[in-house]
């Protein structure tokens, strides 16, 4: 089978989707059931020898698919027997189409979205009303899904794990002052749904020997951040961390010295922090939301999502030896085991044809 697949979350800077798509279509090369036509949606993109360039304006064309299904791909796309669009839009053509839909935060607050991410849903909608399938990375998201896009045309294929967390020889230049003290850490893009200012609330909480640290990328929330460290006392303020965004080779130093992992977040479609931290053998607080319990299995402590007594109570726990503490480590170490790239790319294959032969 010939796969149309979307590399173009592979170009830029990498996100959680990008790790995603990258560690997806490496297996997927490995495996000679099927074979990969990779594309890319963009002009500026510096491409593979094997990827093709979708030559279309992007910003014009997913204007025009929020509203129609013109212009279509097919001439660049059409020996393909399917095509998978990897990051929640797929360009229109009259193949069979899978699309992957990591979380639907977007979808269910599209009034707090952007224009590119409101685009992007409604192309979305218009690609599932004209018959495409939705590949989500957890029953949770699918549930939501089925709803939001009133389609039972929708499966859950697992990710697998960020697994290369080699920690640096020497300590990071701006991790410096994080060398020989105790610290809980936060990572991911500081949007709203990670909710990182309301952590930073919870630090007058936490043990005066604890440190917070947030690791991520700036976002639509990064004022209230500011603006939540700004407000704290000055002692408190000492003790937060904002890093901003980290290299791989950065943020396996921070998983590997941490004491903790907290994950606040609002909704989560998979959580890749999850298995980051499970695999470092950090124990972790989250939000029992979304896919946290799913992914997590019982290697996390799961608290209500408001509940901010509660979650600072937590983490106050989880820096102190205890049979509690090692006990997660290691229920958390082997929940990772479920979780495999070779799995994922193999459920993929066969949910590509099931779509296939029921498009």
């Amino acid at each position: 089978m010939k796969v149309a697949i979307d590399t173009g979350p592979l170009h830029g800077r990498q996100t959680g989707i990008g790790v995603a798509v990258r560690n997806l279509y490496d297996k997927l090369g490995q495996d000679d059931r099927v074979s990969l036509q990779p594309y890319v949606l963009s002009f500026r993109a510096a491409l593979q020898p094997s990827e093709t360039r979708l030559p279309l304006p992007a910003r014009l064309a997913t204007r025009l698919w929020a509203h129609t299904r013109w212009p279509s791909a097919q001439r660049w796309l059409g020996d393909a027997d399917l095509i998978h669009g990897t990051n929640y839009v797929a360009p229109p053509t009259t193949l069979p189409t899978l699309i992957s839909v990591y979380d639907c935060w977007f979808l269910e607050h599209s009034d707090s979205a952007n224009d590119d991410v409101r685009r992007a849903g409604a192309i979305l909608r218009r690609a599932v009303d004209a018959g495409a399938w939705v590949h989500t990375s957890s029953d949770a998201s699918k549930q939501k899904i089925e709803v939001l896009l009133h389609t039972d045309r929708v499966r859950t294929v697992h990710l697998g794990p960020i697994a290369d967390l080699a920690t640096p020889a020497t300590t990071p230049a701006n991790c410096g002052a994080l060398d020989g003290i105790k610290f809980v850490l936060a990572v991911g893009t500081t949007e709203v749904r990670k909710r990182h200012p309301w952590l930073v609330n919870l630090a007058p909480q936490l043990r005066d020997d604890v440190h917070l640290v947030i690791a991520g990328a700036p976002g639509d929330d990064s004022t209230a951040l500011d603006a939540a460290i700004s407000a704290l006392e000055a002692d408190t303020r000492k003790r937060v961390h904002c890093l901003g965004p980290v290299d791989h080779g950065t943020k396996s130093w921070l998983l590997a010295h941490a004491i903790a992992m907290a994950y606040p977040s609002m909704d989560e479609g998979f959580g890749f922090p999850i298995l980051e931290a499970q695999l470092a053998g950090l124990p972790l607080a989250a939000s029992d939301v979304g896919s946290m319990s799913e992914v997590g299995g019982d290697g996390l402590v799961l608290i209500d999502r408001d509940d901010a007594d509660a979650f600072a109570e937590a983490l106050n726990s989880l820096v102190e030896p205890s049979d509690e503490r090692r006990q997660l480590i290691e229920k958390g170490r082997a929940n990772v085991d479920r979780f495999s790239w070779e799995r994922c790319a193999s459920e993929m294959i066969t949910l590509y044809e099931e779509v296939r032969s029921n498009s």
